[in-house]
């Protein structure tokens, strides 16, 4: 496995190694010792999984506040998504700041979004299909989302057409500035 950063050094791109023949090909899609020499130190409680039937499914910008928040390890089991992970940690110096990456189900690769961020993704083809791990368990009271199309995080969906299908609470999820339970950063 490949550990790539991003443009927020804090949300990494997980890159398995896919061994093939000619049966087709075999990938270790998961090491916590791989992670752990990184120092990511991570247990996950969780795996979660959503379908899509059409592109243009946008889902986010989700999280959940302490102590429910959530590392989220993302893949594409059939498909492709961009995926975004928001900064939402107050005093980060990135506060607000996204990034966005192509996962997909041919290339294999995830994104691990950690505790303090949003995360959201649209899907690009029908028929897609989304697992996740967590590390925390689902908690709706500790539930809270940004609207996916807030003008200050300025987010290139790339959406074709009349625009996303949303769920209704993705419609009504207030923007960052109306936001009052976002996350701060440990003091000390």
């Amino acid at each position: 496995m490949k550990l790539v950063p991003t443009a927020l050094p804090e949300v990494i791109e997980v890159r398995p190694v896919r061994h093939g023949d000619d049966r087709g090909w075999f990938s270790e899609i998961f090491r916590v010792d791989v992670l752990a020499a990184a120092g990511i130190d991570v247990d996950f409680v969780q795996d979660n999984e959503s379908f899509s039937a059409a592109p243009a499914t946008l889902r986010g910008i989700h999280y959940q506040l302490p102590p429910f928040a959530q590392v989220k390890l993302v893949r594409v089991i059939r498909g492709a998504v961009v995926d975004v992970a928001v900064d939402l940690r107050r005093d980060s110096p990135t506060f607000g700041d996204h990034v966005a990456v192509t996962l997909s189900a041919d290339a294999g690769n995830q994104l691990l979004v950690p505790a303090g961020f949003g995360h959201g993704f649209v899907t690009l083809e029908h028929d897609t299909q989304v697992g996740y791990k967590v590390s925390a368990p689902y908690s709706p009271e500790s539930e809270r989302s940004v609207r996916w199309d807030d003008p200050t995080l300025a987010i290139d969906w790339p959406i074709v057409g009349a625009g996303p299908m949303l769920s209704e609470r993705d419609a009504a999820a207030p923007l960052l500035v109306d936001q009052p339970d976002l996350f701060d950063l440990p003091t000390g």
